[in-house]
């Protein structure tokens, strides 16, 4: 029902490109540019300045790009409280997440909630967490689900299920550590971690910080991108690895990996939505209330 020119204004803008605005919305680029020009004729004001083979929004280009926002999610908010006037669920939800949820926890609930909301199209997009909270800032998602310590202002966080991090090693490694160590000992020891910007290396930094220990003392032989990356280095090498306990579950079972515990130095931490402030309705909802209800399961 929304005016399909916003959309493609919004793509336009948000790429600053018309062909990758084409490749988004699957139309052709003479069809993106006729659309622009329309808006343009409409608004009597050029929207976009082009330089060279590049171009950026106008003063004009960045007020539309404001009210835009505003009435697309406006309609999207409207279609679906239609919909539920018949208990209908239908439309777009577009989901990030950072990589541990999205591997290890998202998979069976997406499975569950696709059976159960069949008309409802989901994406999901992964990253760690600090760029799924810029997704969410530049309005490319719906909704977030993060973890770590560290809180944005402009966005609402809503806890729904606990996490434990856990120091792990390959079995058979001939590193001297055993069942136990002290956070102490670390120091001593080679590690492997995930990136800057991943809630798993956010919890594992304050956790130190506890014990008066940076992480810029620690020998870190390499931070990895995944913790499935993390995992297959662990398999190559004699390290210690931090991971997210429920991440492992088959190596451990597999006596592939084991836990070393850190004594008196816990890990724990949320996995949490994440969404801009004031934004309480819509099909993010819906979804946040089905995960909420099936947490028990994960």
């Amino acid at each position: 029902m929304s005016d399909f020119r916003l959309k493609v204004f919004q793509s336009v803008a948000k790429n600053l490109s018309f062909t990758k605005a084409s490749q988004d919305l699957f139309i052709s680029q003479p069809a993106i540019t006729k659309h622009i020009q329309e808006l343009e004729s409409t608004y009597q004001t050029r929207l976009f300045d082009r330089q060279g083979s590049k171009i950026c929004l106008t003063e004009s280009g960045k007020l539309l790009l404001e009210h835009c926002e505003r009435i697309l999610e406006d309609y999207k908010r409207l279609e679906y409280e239609m919909h539920l006037l018949h208990n209908e669920y239908k439309g777009g939800l577009k989901l990030g997440a950072s990589s541990t949820i999205s591997q290890y926890v998202l998979p069976p609930l997406l499975a569950s909630f696709i059976k159960k909301f069949p008309h409802i199209s989901l994406s999901l997009t992964n990253g760690n967490t600090r760029e799924i909270e810029t997704a969410l800032q530049e309005h490319n998602i719906d909704l977030g689900l993060v973890e770590g310590v560290f809180r944005l202002p402009n966005l609402k966080y809503t806890t729904f299920l606990e996490d434990e991090l856990v120091a792990v090693i390959r079995t058979g490694s001939k590193l001297p550590v055993g069942d136990e160590i002290t956070p102490e000992e670390l120091l001593n020891l080679p590690l492997v971690l995930r990136e800057r910007g991943s809630g798993t290396l956010d919890v594992f930094e304050r956790a130190l910080l506890q014990h008066n220990i940076k992480l810029a003392s620690l020998q870190v032989l390499i931070y990895l991108g995944s913790t499935e990356s993390i995992k297959l280095f662990l398999e190559h090498t004699d390290c210690l690895g931090i991971v997210s306990v429920r991440s492992i579950t088959r190596e451990l079972y597999s006596g592939q990996l084991r836990v070393v515990e850190i004594k008196g130095m816990p890990m724990l931490r949320d996995f949490s939505f994440a969404q801009p402030q004031g934004q309480d309705s819509g099909l993010a909802q819906v979804f946040m209330q089905f995960a909420m209800h099936h947490n028990s399961k994960l």
